[in-house]
């Protein structure tokens, strides 16, 4: 019996050598070389629908997947992290002998499913919250060890900030956080908490103000702008679902005794239970939201991963349309995109490198785009497969 490890994860180790794998690939693969079967497959990463109202996705976890394939013999082509995609658009194309790389699927799909739909999730978060900040705040709904990967596809997808300091450290920035709860109840008043944060913390994190702990969000809100002025950056309500009436009117009347007294630079901040939908009925009122659940519970995108050519013969499975296909979009047009059978590629042997391709999408849904940070290029005479800055 394998030892248990204190924490129920796969390990790196354990993943990279294919053991999180469906039982069935691992019995493929041992009847294929008992054959020795070494027939040469192409196949194909694609979804036929989008959860709910949905009607395009972000991929992400292309890096993941590119240091999984690190080190075996495949060729790999795929839109690039952060691109809009559409139901029956290949993302990712895998080409190799099936028995090298076969055991790797559950473990591939299972990297692009969660974090594509974590960045779709923070894509229109973002996108509904138009120029205004969008913070991850969901590591805590999830289990700790993905974290950083939650928040990482989170700012893929277009979030402008991340809480959790070790997902900090993937996207090359600093955290974002000020006050919580806790902070407040155990100095005892939410001025001093203020003050004590304002004494210790460095000045080039920004004094946001959590003004629904202990009294009324309004009477907090006068209180902390008289106390810090211009230092105030904002105000922050945390908890909408607890309070008494309309979140909206709530932040309106503290919007109204702000700026009635001259505080009109404070801005106002949402948080706790806050979705898209949720933003797009407050933008009126609110300069920020800090989004939990809604992004790190977002739901998975059914990516399937199928054969489309066998020793380069068209092959797939009933209900599949056989052959490798091309994605073609006229630029600043993502919605007019379409597939078509697969330029055959010359130099594509062993040695070759091919790249990722992807055409950006147009302005209104582009904003996340700057968010991308990898593409795949892969090398098969090495076996060598790697993430490109």
């Amino acid at each position: 019996m394998a030892s248990k490890r204190p924490f129920h994860t796969a390990s790196d180790a354990d993943i990279k050598r294919g053991e999180v794998s469906d039982v069935y690939f691992e019995r493929t693969i041992q009847i294929l070389k008992a054959r020795g079967d070494r027939k040469r497959v192409k196949a194909e990463v694609y979804l036929k629908s989008l959860p709910d109202d949905w009607h395009w996705g972000v991929l992400a976890g292309l890096e993941e997947v590119a240091a999984l394939l690190d080190g075996v013999a495949v060729d790999v082509r795929a839109m690039d992290e952060g691109a809009v995609f559409a139901p029956y658009q290949p993302v990712l194309t895998v080409e190799g002998v099936y028995v090298d790389w076969g055991a790797y699927e559950t473990a591939l799909l299972g990297l692009l499913c969660q974090a594509s739909g974590i960045a779709t999730k923070a894509a229109r978060c973002k996108k509904a919250a138009g120029e205004r900040q969008v913070i991850s705040f969901g590591a805590r709904r999830m289990h700790p060890t993905l974290a950083p990967m939650i928040e990482r596809n989170a700012f893929i997808g277009g979030c402008d900030g991340v809480a959790v300091t070790k997902s900090a450290e993937l996207i090359d920035a600093d955290p974002m956080g000020t006050i919580p709860h806790a902070l407040v109840l155990m100095v005892g008043d939410t001025v001093e908490a203020l003050r004590a944060f304002h004494e210790v913390v460095e000045p080039k994190v920004r004094r946001v103000a959590l003004i629904d702990t202990l009294q009324d969000e309004k009477f907090e809100a006068i209180r902390v702008a008289e106390a810090l002025g211009e230092d105030l950056f904002a105000v922050r309500l945390d908890t909408p679902s607890s309070r008494r009436g309309d979140l909206y009117r709530i932040v309106e009347e503290v919007r109204w005794e702000l700026n009635l007294r001259g505080f009109g630079h404070v801005k106002i901040l949402a948080s706790g239970g806050i979705d898209e939908y949720e933003i797009l009925h407050l933008n009126p009122v609110v300069d920020g939201y800090g989004v939990g659940t809604a992004i790190a519970n977002a739901p998975v995108l059914n990516f399937a991963l199928d054969i489309m050519e066998i020793e380069g013969r068209a092959m797939a499975k009933r209900g599949k349309w056989s052959g490798a296909k091309d994605v073609l979009r006229r630029r600043g047009r993502w919605r007019r995109s379409s597939c078509r059978p697969a330029r055959r590629r010359r130099g594509r042997g062993p040695g070759t490198r091919c790249s990722s391709r992807s055409s950006r999408a147009d302005a209104s849904c582009a904003t996340f785009h700057r968010r991308a940070r990898s593409a795949i290029s892969c090398w098969t005479s090495s076996g060598r497969c790697r993430s490109t800055r």
